[in-house]
């Protein structure tokens, strides 16, 4: 085979833990479909490498850590060749490396279709900004149509910890105007433990598609929002944040759920063990059955990361230690 005209590129997108949302979903139009809301954008996610060959079309797709989704990444193809139909003409293969497991409140679907539509861009060689504008477009309407996720796309592409506020995709359209979906964010790269349980918890659309968990969720987010979505947006507002999850998962009775409240507590237990309990925080990622640990000073450098990992391990949970994203 020549390699002269084979096709080679590579994407990567971190994953998104929100922690206060509404459901902005009554629209027709998947584009201004979406939530207001914040969360952080971590900095591990998901790395997608693209290879093709000119002629038999098709995709190959290999998951080289984690299992996937593979009709994610087959929708995220078919999005972008309907942009871009030279797309199609190319017999893909793609290997898929994700650093969290999917369907636990990561936004790992918002995060593989972003890096797999980079990916496939990359490697026609199309311009750099045009491509990630339109991943971000991309990855929105596929999460929209497969109901796996809400904000997570317009929250990555403002990166950082985020607040979402104008719900839609965060581009859209043939030249990939902003919006509607609007958010903002900010970084000093903090600390973060992310712990769930082995077994996969409740899938997204089960929350959001149903008009009561709907009704709830989306009065305590829009309660929160009021703050949050005052004033500036920086360090200075993260025990704003802080406390808008507790209040915001504790409203919409999402921390009732029997699962998530013990699981909260035993990540609690294993902070008291580890000393930290006053200078750190746990909170639920939402809709996972996975919790975030993060310091109460954003700034604070330190240094119970990787104990606390070892420990939640020894109390028979998965976590790992990563940092809020740079703002995209």
């Amino acid at each position: 085979m020549s390699h002269m005209s084979a096709f080679l590129g590579r994407g990567e997108c971190g994953g998104h833990v929100t922690l206060l949302f509404t459901v902005s979903d009554e629209v027709e139009d998947p584009i201004d479909q979406g939530s207001l809301g914040a969360g952080l954008c971590v900095e591990d996610g998901v790395e997608v490498v693209a290879f093709g060959e000119p002629g038999d079309i098709g995709l190959k797709i290999t998951f080289e850590t984690t299992q996937g989704d593979s009709g994610l990444y087959e929708t995220v193809l078919d999005t972008l060749v309907e942009e871009i139909p030279e797309a199609g003409g190319i017999a893909w293969e793609i290997g898929v490396r994700l650093a969290l497991p999917v369907s636990q409140g990561f936004g790992m679907s918002a995060s593989g279709a972003v890096a797999a539509a980079l990916a496939f861009q990359r490697a026609m060689g199309l311009p750099h900004e045009e491509s990630l504008r339109r991943s971000y477009s991309i990855a929105h309407r596929v999460e929209r149509g497969r109901s796996t996720g809400l904000g997570d796309v317009t929250a990555l592409a403002a990166g950082g910890v985020e607040r979402r506020l104008e719900a839609g995709s965060p581009y859209h359209g043939p030249l990939l105007h902003r919006g509607p979906g609007r958010a903002e964010g900010w970084s000093c790269a903090t600390p973060i433990v992310l712990a769930w349980r082995p077994d996969a918890g409740k899938h997204t659309s089960v929350y959001i598609d149903d008009p009561e968990w709907k009704e709830a969720i989306s009065q305590a987010g829009s309660k929160q929002m009021l703050a949050l979505s005052e004033g500036d947006w920086g360090v200075g507002r993260w025990g704003n944040l802080l406390d808008a999850a507790n209040e915001f998962s504790r409203d919409s009775g999402l921390q009732d759920d029997s699962s998530r409240a013990e699981l909260l507590s035993s990540v609690q237990t294993v902070m008291g063990r580890c000393g930290i309990a006053d200078e750190a925080v746990a909170m639920l990622c939402m809709l996972g059955e996975s919790v975030a640990v993060v310091p109460q000073d954003a700034q604070a450098e330190t240094d119970w990361s990787g104990s606390l990992v070892a420990e939640l391990e020894g109390a028979g949970l998965q976590a790992v230690n990563t940092v809020v994203g740079r703002v995209s």
